[in-house]
């Protein structure tokens, strides 16, 4: 059926450009059945999940499975690809409730931090005393925040969340029944989301792409006969928000708003052009008759500003953009071109990003008969445990589309559902998760050749110093700056109101963001970026690591009071938080020398680094996620914070401290090899790390099987895109690894991927290196150096060191058990 639906698009739309050079149908997300149709959006209000456990069932669940997601980092939609009505969910990443400008305005919203500080002592005082019910009770009374973490928990909502631009509906003349030769597909290559069928002997196909050089989405509606395009095209605007309907010239419609909760005001713009036919535009809707062929051009905007120094008196501080205007400048940029122009250039910026990276597995096992299955087809029969090693490479690719689509320079980072929401409100109010997620959204940026899209996160983490400083001194006392469990877009740092210290406490979360600026500096060794906005990052985050520990009699510094998020007691120095302390501080001492700045500060960082609570081995051999040994080996909990120096730090190896590594591994026994996804994501970076592929293939597996919807979306559940990045990320481990001062090249093959190939991985040092392996040895690595320096690598025990120059590539062989430098 597939192939005879290709001949049929060939003959109708000879492909140009993209589709007759670029296209591959191994790079596509397709299914065969339609969605149904659905006049109109039903909105679910606010959630009243407060805990980080799981998330509520999704009350639209074909919209979580089996939409197509498209984005350029500003604007995101879904397509639902039905037949009579086409739904489509639309975003504008910016767009959220809550922050200075509610009704209680900027003196509430910013008034959310408990003065704790002076309680600190007496905790301390307890934990000496080993009276731990004193020092809980103490934390919880005291190391909560003010703001509720729910609608339901004030009013008005301080926090806020992200919420839905609304839905479009396009509805046409054509009835669901007699559908032929259907196909919805996503185009990995070209960002391009299609949705083709027969109806009457008539083909239709409707094309999807939202442009990041032009900040619109484009949707193009033909047929393979002219005169057949009858549509009526509306718009469902956020319930929450009171905005009106205008004309925009004679074929466009324009929305502009406010969210009722904090007046942000927003704007969308919805322009048609046609081929033939005729336009009626009724100012709420467009209808359009006997057309050829109808293109929609969308686009939207807020008045969101981001803002890294706010005025707490200004309820505006975060408004400085006019989005009327915005959008109409890039609605009528947009206008003067054609539907194949805004393709051609949103393809080429797509693919100069997309292109860079190519990843093969066992290509001889791709069989035509398995491209032919839909992805819901092929993900069942996986499911049985038949190899589908094409649907592992586009499974890959699929975080690396779903990072560039977004988050790009210039915007806010992707959140917890990338950019992609289908309500008013969801789960976890689809914020900025900082006991993991989001830096978990990022680990694949640098090493599939994706830096750029790392940026908006830096910024977004410039957001946060400020207001991180008030929190830092308000609960510790310190220097510099953290943030807590959860962030929104108006620099909200403080912890929760709610007193459960399992999910509600997270003291280092600031210090595990700022290692992510360390880590763009040491890929793409920048080092303007260093000077001049990186190192103050990190330094900052340092002072507050050091300010943070408390330096205990016996002179050890240990962070008290902590936990491991999400999991277990109120302790006087648990593991997770030494491993980022230690990780942050690594990063700022390096960094100091290299700028060669601040030595009298260094030697604080090194004296502190040198006494602090040092890793531990417990009862069962496992690696103490505590100060005590109370782990349970029965305890399968989806958090593993206390291997955060296995991955994603580089304090655990099993090349620089086997005995700790062989103790991490045990934790991982213990913790088995399910969970929710994004923790088989985390869990399938650290066997990577461990150096043991079959057992990361184990848990590949099992990501892909257990913990991906039929879409490829993660789902923790509900969906959460930071398994998609964390799975994305495990294989590039698995392939490459650069963290421990060399590269190590397939340090985590898995048996069963007996013969490869990539290009454009990157490795620490500003190195991108190409691979090939057959009969699981390496064959040919070629390095590509973008700094100089010298090339470390190591590969099965050989070692290989040799200078480089900047923009030089070197080719490596491996052959009777040696690496040999091409010359």
């Amino acid at each position: 059926m597939k192939k005879l639906l290709l001949l049929i698009t060939s003959l109708y739309f000879p492909l140009s450009g993209y589709a007759a050079e670029h296209s591959q149908a191994s790079m596509r997300i397709w299914f065969d059945t339609p969605n149904p149709s659905v006049a109109n959006p039903v909105w679910n209000g606010a959630s009243s999940l407060s805990t980080c456990g799981d998330g509520p069932a999704n009350l639209d669940p074909n919209w979580e499975n089996y939409s197509l997601p498209i984005g350029n980092g500003n604007i995101g939609a879904n397509i639902m690809g039905s037949i009579q009505t086409e739904r489509i969910t639309f975003n504008e990443k910016s767009l959220w409730r809550g922050g200075p400008n509610t009704c209680k305005n900027s003196t509430h919203y910013w008034d959310v931090n408990k003065q704790s500080a002076s309680i600190l002592k007496e905790i301390r005082e307890a934990f000496i005393q080993k009276d731990i019910d004193k020092a809980t009770q103490l934390t919880q009374d005291h190391f909560n925040g003010k703001a509720a973490y729910n609608a339901d928990g004030e009013t008005p909502f301080r926090f806020g969340s992200f919420t839905s631009a609304g839905e479009f509906q396009i509805k046409t003349d054509i009835p669901e029944n007699n559908i032929q030769h259907y196909n919805r597909s996503l185009s990995l290559d070209s960002a391009l989301a299609t949705v083709e069928f027969t109806h009457q002997d008539i083909h239709y196909q409707r094309n999807y792409f939202i442009s990041y050089p032009d900040n619109v989405m484009v949707i193009r509606f033909s047929a393979s006969e002219k005169r057949k395009q009858n549509l009526t095209f509306t718009y469902s605007p956020n319930p929450l928000s009171s905005g009106s309907f205008k004309k925009d010239g004679k074929n466009g419609i324009s929305y502009i708003a406010r969210l009722n909760d904090n007046q942000m005001q927003y704007a969308v713009r919805i322009k048609v052009l046609t081929q033939g036919g005729k336009v009626e535009n009724t100012k709420d809707k467009l209808i359009i008759t006997a057309a050829d062929e109808v293109t929609f051009l969308i686009t939207a905007d807020t008045d969101y500003f981001m803002n890294f120094s706010p005025d707490y008196k200004n309820p505006k501080t975060y408004v400085g953009v006019n989005p009327i205007q915005t959008t109409q400048q890039w609605m009528e940029q947009a206008a003067r071109q054609s539907y194949s122009q805004l393709f051609q250039k949103h393809y080429a910026d797509y693919s100069s990003l997309f292109k860079r990276n190519t990843l093969s597995i066992n290509p001889q096992y791709t069989s035509q008969e398995v491209l032919d299955l839909s992805i819901p087809k092929r993900l069942e029969r996986y499911r049985t445990g038949a190899p589908d090693y094409d649907l592992e490479t586009l499974y890959y690719q699929f975080g690396r589309y779903l990072l560039i689509a977004s988050s790009r320079p210039g915007n806010l980072p992707a959140n917890l559902q990338g950019i992609w929401h289908n309500n008013i409100d969801g789960p976890w109010r689809v914020d900025y998760h900082n006991n993991i997620n989001i830096q978990m959204n990022y680990w694949p940026a640098c090493p599939t050749n994706l830096a750029e899209c790392e940026k908006p996160l830096i910024d977004f983490i410039r957001t946060l110093v400020k207001p991180g400083e008030v929190t830092a001194r308000s609960y510790y006392n310190a220097r510099g700056w953290t943030a807590s469990i959860s962030s929104n877009i108006f620099g909200f740092t403080s912890p929760l109101r709610d007193k459960d210290m399992t999910w509600n406490f997270s003291p280092v979360a600031g210090p595990w963001l700022a290692t992510h600026v360390w880590n763009y500096y040491d890929y793409t060794r920048d080092l303007d970026f260093l000077k001049q906005t990186g190192y103050e990052l990190i330094k900052s985050s340092a002072q507050f690591a050091v300010d943070y520990l408390w330096k205990k009699p016996d002179g050890t510094y240990t962070a008290a009071p902590s936990t491991s998020p999400e999991h277990g007691p109120i302790d006087e120095g648990a593991t997770f938080s030494h491993a980022v302390i230690r990780e942050i501080l690594l990063e700022a001492i390096e960094a100091s020398k290299i700028l060669e700045t601040d030595e009298t500060e260094r030697k604080q960082w090194e004296e502190v680094l040198s006494h602090l609570a040092p890793y531990r081995i417990g009862r069962y051999g496992q690696l103490m996620e505590w100060s005590t040994d109370i782990d349970d080996p029965n305890d399968d909990h989806r958090h593993v914070n206390h291997l955060f120096g296995l991955h994603p730090g580089h304090t655990l190896s099993p090349i620089t401290t086997p005995q700790l590594a062989r103790a991490a591994r045990v934790v991982l026994e213990h913790r088995g090899d399910g969970a929710t996804g994004w923790s088989m994501g985390w869990k399938l970076n650290q066997w990577a790390r461990l150096q043991d592929g079959n057992r990361a293939y184990t848990l590949f597996g099992n990501l892909l099987k257990n913990g991906t919807n039929d879409n490829l979306w993660d789902s923790h559940p509900p969906f959460q895109i930071d398994g998609n990045f964390g799975g994305t990320a495990g294989i590039t481990e698995m392939l490459l690894q650069s963290h421990m001062g060399f590269i190590q090249l397939l340090p985590a093959l898995p048996a069963v991927w007996h013969e490869g190939s990539f290009t454009g991985v990157r490795a620490r040092g500003n190195f991108s290196i190409d691979m090939k392996w057959k009969d699981n040895n390496l064959t040919q690595a070629v390095v590509h150096s973008g700094s100089g320096g010298v090339c470390h690598l190591y590969y099965k025990g050989e070692k290989l060191s040799f200078n480089t120059e900047s923009g030089k590539s070197y080719i490596i062989t491996y052959t009777k058990g040696k690496l040999t430098l091409n010359l």
